[in-house]
């Protein structure tokens, strides 16, 4: 299917889109497209322009500010799988960016439109949530930062308001090991079901993606472990983890399916922390 007629606006610099989506209300960014356009053709969004950032030198980057990694939000996933100060800071990134599509996919998508779209099917927000990241939003009207308790509202809905764009992710130096597992969907390669693990000296953060409207922290999970990572306590702890109750059915896996496999996946990311 054909998308619905637009215009194409390529901005200059964050205050040329800011001035260009206060002027086009219905517009919406573009920087790898990989889940905007998809919508687009099936006509589920139909925006009256698009706006193209992906050439915007002041959204890439990454660096460090004392113990924190700083991403801009035009960073690739191939960037992310690949950049030596990503994986000393937040390992846990590349280990999830490996997961992500295909070559193609990884070389043009970014962690901003993940981080924006807030696909409840995505990688990086199960991981976001276990390092404690933020983000910072920019507007007409100055910059706040939203920490990722607050950002992930629900399914494609986030804190970031209108006229609002998402411009870094900020997380705190990794203090232990992490781990991603991933049951993908063969076609899209986006996650059914997905875990990430961190460790750290007061216990293990783990979330899940993929099974609900958000990705959530499996906090039920997370006590049970604490900071006991034997194997037999594991494989006792993650059985029954997740309530199929609060999970998605649909024509790919039924909710007590992604229940199951949450468990299995959870086990295998807390297994790789020790």
């Amino acid at each position: 299917m054909y998308t619905t007629p637009f215009d194409y606006h390529r901005a200059s610099s964050v205050q040329d889109a800011l001035q260009m989506l206060a002027s086009n209300p219905d517009a919406k960014l573009l920087a790898g497209g990989h889940s905007l356009i998809p919508t687009m053709k099936l006509r589920l969004a139909s925006p009256s322009a698009l706006i193209d950032i992906s050439a915007l030198d002041e959204l890439r980057g990454i660096r460090t500010d004392g113990d924190t990694l700083i991403l801009g939000a035009g960073v690739t996933h191939s960037e992310l799988l690949y950049d030596k100060t990503v994986a000393e800071y937040a390992p846990l990134m590349p280990d999830m960016a490996r997961w992500v599509g295909d070559p193609m996919v990884r070389n043009r998508g970014t962690v901003g439109g993940v981080v924006a779209h807030a696909d409840p099917a995505a990688d990086y927000p199960a991981g976001l949530l276990t390092l404690g990241a933020s983000f910072k939003l920019t507007s007409a009207g100055g910059e706040r930062v939203v920490g990722v308790d607050d950002y992930f509202l629900g399914m494609f809905e986030t804190a970031l308001a209108e006229g609002e764009i998402v411009t870094e992710i900020h997380i705190p130096r990794q203090a232990g090991k992490g781990a991603y597992e991933k049951f993908r969907h063969p076609a899209s390669h986006y996650a059914i079901v997905g875990v990430a693990a961190v460790s750290g000296p007061d216990g293990v953060k783990i979330a899940m993606t993929g099974a609900g409207p958000k990705a959530v922290r499996l906090s039920k999970l997370e006590a049970a472990i604490g900071t006991d990572l034997s194997d037999d306590h594991i494989q006792q702890a993650s059985q029954n983890a997740v309530d199929a109750g609060d999970l998605l059915s649909d024509r790919f896996a039924s909710a007590e399916y992604r229940a199951h496999l949450a468990g299995v996946l959870a086990k295998r990311a807390l297994m790789r922390l020790k």
